[in-house]
């Protein structure tokens, strides 16, 4: 079995060694052997874990919920259920965050044809003079939204 420094492991996964250590520092890593003398020593079977734990932590979920994921992992099969749930409404959270971000780059997008539009006429009010059948329709709809709150 192979077995990695912090810093190798750090570096198959692609991430700084502070952030391993501050997994370990929250109580997301106790499945983590250690040396005698305290050095943290990896492996490949971690590398999921790891992974689980850096999908969640960029998907918004709380170090602490996370926590308690790693926990109920540790625990065994009697907490698939819970797990389950966790990751069940992490899950919808990712979702919803994929909706919010889907409306900003609607908007990013409208903005970017609207200045494109005035910087090649040399006008906003030539961008905001095209009518509205001449925009691709999720451009008209994000003019509109924006144009309803005005």
């Amino acid at each position: 079995m192979a077995t990695y420094t912090i810093g190798q492991m750090a570096e198959k996964m692609g991430v700084a060694t502070s952030t391993l250590r501050y997994y370990d520092k929250e109580g997301l890593l106790p499945f983590v052997e250690r040396t005698p003398g305290g050095a943290r020593i990896f492996c490949d079977s971690d590398m999921e874990m790891l992974n689980v734990i850096g999908c969640l932590k960029a998907g918004g979920m709380p170090i602490k919920d996370i926590k308690k994921y790693v926990d109920l992992c540790g625990e065994g099969d009697s907490t698939i259920g819970a797990r389950l749930d966790l990751i069940r409404k992490q899950r919808e959270h990712v979702v919803e965050e994929i909706a919010e971000l889907r409306k900003s780059l609607d908007v990013l997008d409208y903005k970017l044809w609207f200045y494109e539009t005035a910087d090649a006429s040399g006008s906003c009010d030539m961008a905001k003079a095209v009518p509205d059948d001449q925009l691709e329709p999720r451009l008209r709809m994000v003019r509109h939204e924006l144009q309803r709150f005005a």
